[in-house]
């Protein structure tokens, strides 16, 4: 295991952080001070400032994400985390992002490797959103967002959509992009009002009110690997 996947899983800090920690010298492997390249074995000895530092066991946890909460560990402007919500005993982290006005399913995990692989484009993971929208899309509008459309960043991948509501559209994509399903649907004329992630790959969010989580069921997480196991 990489010395930065290590520290995370130790709880001290993001892979990032974790390369900050390793840059000052204060990480040593063996007695030896550690690099950015540096493997992490079974029966390897790692201390940060002279502290013993051991691997927390692997967790997943699934929030029903609230409005106004920013996806990530830390804020600068002290607006609530996704972190500040999920009381675990392991350090857990976001997979991926949502805007902090959309709703829904978020994964948070101490398994980096999965966790990258979930947000690796080649992989597929199925996103599932549910939006209510400014006016009223037309079949041709709907048609346009399944072919995929021109965007600034480039063309969309093909997506499923589905009309739920008058203003309500069900949209499923397989990409990650920054803001993809708002800047979709207001190409195609149809601005979202709001927006609700309902599943993310496989994963749903019924019988968990907004701000509360539960723990991944062991099925829950083979899911998972095998979603990404694929080449």
């Amino acid at each position: 295991m990489r010395l930065n996947a290590y520290l995370a899983r130790t709880g001290v800090a993001s892979r990032r952080g974790a390369d900050e920690l390793i840059k000052t010298g204060r990480v040593r492997v063996n007695g030896v001070r550690g690099e950015l390249n540096t493997f992490v074995e079974e029966g390897d000895v790692v201390d940060l400032d002279g502290r013993l530092l051991v691997p927390q066991s692997l967790a997943y946890v699934l929030l029903h994400k609230p409005a106004g909460v920013v996806t990530t560990a830390s804020d600068p402007h002290r607006r609530p985390t996704v972190v500040d919500l999920v009381e675990h005993a392991s350090r857990v982290v976001p997979v991926g992002r949502l805007d902090a006005d959309t709703t829904g399913a978020l994964l948070l995990t101490n398994d980096g490797e999965l966790a990258h692989r979930l947000a690796h484009p080649r992989y597929e993971v199925e996103k599932v959103y549910e939006a209510e929208v400014e006016g009223e899309p037309s079949d041709e509008a709907l048609a346009t967002l399944e072919r995929g459309l021109e965007l600034d960043d480039g063309l969309t991948a093909p997506a499923h959509a589905r009309r739920v509501g008058p203003s309500r559209i069900e949209l499923s994509i397989h990409e990650g992009r920054k803001h993809q399903v708002k800047r979709m649907l207001e190409a195609v004329g149809h601005p979202v009002l709001r927006l609700h992630r309902s599943r993310y790959a496989g994963l749903g969010v019924e019988g968990i009110d907004p701000g509360q989580w539960r723990e991944l069921t062991e099925e829950e997480v083979a899911s998972l690997r095998e979603l990404t196991r694929r080449t």
